[in-house]
């Protein structure tokens, strides 16, 4: 597969990542990347993102130190979600948990539309 074979979003132009952990498969975090953040991603080896609320690219790691070293990149089926599987050198999350995965969902015993 190749860059121009990643079918990012026509309105913003991002496609959804999900990072896992290459040793353990534990899912880290979901973010977005841009053309340009996975160009540098695949060039660099190290997990690049674009911020929605930013606007601008970013490095996993540029500001906390826990870079993602990126291991392989694989796109699914329909070639619009992609895994990085890296191995990271310190948490995922900017609370400082492992992984941006640990806020569990509670089920209640009401009824709920939602």
């Amino acid at each position: 597969m190749k860059l121009d074979d990643v079918k990012f979003d026509e309105k913003t132009g991002l496609v959804p990542v999900i990072v896992q952990d290459v040793n353990t498969r534990e899912v880290l975090m979901l973010a977005y990347a841009n053309r340009e953040a996975l160009k540098l991603t695949m060039r660099e080896g190290i997990a690049h993102f674009w911020s929605r609320s930013r606007r601008k690219l970013w490095m996993k790691g540029e500001e906390s130190g826990n870079i993602q070293y990126v291991k392989e990149i694989l796109l699914d089926c329909d070639y619009d979600a992609v895994l990085y599987l890296v191995e990271p050198t310190g948490p995922a999350c900017h609370t400082g948990e492992r992984t941006c995965f640990h806020n569990r969902l509670k089920k209640t015993t009401e009824s709920s539309s939602d």
